[in-house]
């Protein structure tokens, strides 16, 4: 049995119906679609879309770069300078056909390591962790004209920050047991890091050998792929939801990163086929939709006493999606000598995050610079991305 809930956040009512949507709507004022993929833990951007011509990847990344093109396991050449973790075939495809766009070196305002005040950040769309209790996911959505019928759903057990706030929206999980949640065994990490270093060490030790942070694994990768062509039966349907938001945790490889099956190796594996199933799912109307797959923060460019990397800054943002212009890499590359790292540890991030995500709602949503306002309030200008989306 799968069950949905209606969370009407304003005024905290709640409807339980079975199965996914079959009520009869009017339909909403817009037929764009976008889904939002937040990758818990802090992706390796270096790993998921290296630079390897850079002069100074290989010496940088000694121990993680992977071969260059054209090798065995290497890097799928996206240009001269970018490619993808060969885990990323059908990402790679989506490029080729002008699908799939990667940002390079890019965050949040976020400048600390905290992953709890990291991806809260990221969600409320502030300048600081804890600056709004709404998400701007939700206040994106308040600005789209509708019918008072929820337009957003989130692909999860609870509804997350980001689709918190005033606007009506949805939520579907499938009715079995989740595994530990990745706040779940973060806590128990931190409690076990205070208390015990001991068993600190062993609990992060088997958290790299058996894959129990929330995502990686084969049962992570079959939730996730069931979530994704689930958010498409949502997406797709005429009177149905049109913002769409999914999780996937597990990108905090402090341990034994590198590997055809280490966790990061699962978790792009498992992103890259949970993006191909969102594109079934929604057959003609992926030309309508936008993808944003975005992490916390990045990690530190050099590898770690454990074969892993640490908390870093900047990372790549994915875009994905039949109204993306794609076929590009968006980067203003700041380079790996050490004196351009960030701290002297982490990839310099020149993008912000903010850019990416009113520019596509913007130009594909088609919020104006007032609701845009209202969306990421900020004590600077924040200047949309041009170029993002297909004309």
């Amino acid at each position: 049995m799968l069950t949905r809930r209606l969370m009407l956040h304003a005024t905290g009512c709640g409807l339980v119906a079975a199965g996914l949507p079959s009520a009869v709507f009017a339909a909403a004022e817009t037929d764009k679609r976008l889904v939002v993929i937040i990758l818990r833990g802090a992706m390796d951007g270096l790993s998921a879309a290296p630079a390897y011509g850079d002069p100074d990847f290989e010496r940088a990344r000694n121990g993680l770069a992977l071969p260059p093109p054209g090798q065995a396991g290497g890097v799928l050449k996206l240009d001269a300078m970018f490619g993808l973790h060969p885990n990323l075939v059908g990402l790679k495809s989506l490029y080729d056909a002008g699908e799939m766009t990667v940002v390079h070196a890019c965050a949040t305002p976020y400048r600390d390591r905290s992953h709890f005040d990291g991806q809260n950040l990221l969600e409320n769309g502030s300048e600081n962790p804890n600056g709004l209790e709404t998400g701007w996911l939700n206040r994106a959505l308040a600005q789209i004209p509708g019918t008072g019928k929820p337009l957003g759903v989130a692909l999860d057990s609870h509804m997350p920050l980001v689709l918190r706030g005033p606007a009506p929206v949805t939520s579907w999980a499938p009715s079995l047991l989740p595994s530990p949640d990745y706040d779940t065994v973060q806590r128990v990490a931190m409690l076990y890091g205070e208390t015990d270093p001991v068993l600190a060490r062993d609990f992060a030790l088997a958290q790299g050998a058996n894959s129990v942070a929330a995502g990686t694994g084969a049962a992570g990768y079959q939730a996730f792929v069931q979530l994704m062509t689930a958010a498409a039966r949502f997406l797709s349907t005429p009177d149905g939801e049109r913002i769409a938001m999914v999780d996937i945790g597990g990108w905090d490889t402090h341990v034994n990163q590198a590997g055809a099956f280490s966790p990061l190796s699962t978790n792009l594996r498992t992103l890259d086929h949970g993006i191909a199933a969102l594109r079934q799912g929604l057959g003609p109307i992926w030309r309508d939709t936008v993808v944003i797959a975005v992490s916390e923060f990045g990690r530190t460019v050099a590898m770690n006493g454990t074969q892993g990397t640490d908390h870093g800054t900047g990372s790549a943002v994915f875009l994905a999606g039949g109204a993306i212009r794609g076929g590009q890499v968006v980067a203003d590359w700041p380079g790996l000598k050490p004196a351009n790292l960030y701290q002297n540890r982490d990839l310099r991030p020149t993008t912000d995050f903010r850019s990416i995500a009113t520019g596509v709602l913007r130009d594909h949503m088609g919020l104006r610079a007032n609701q845009l306002a209202a969306v990421f309030p900020s004590s600077a200008p924040i200047h949309p991305k041009d170029g993002l989306i297909r004309a």
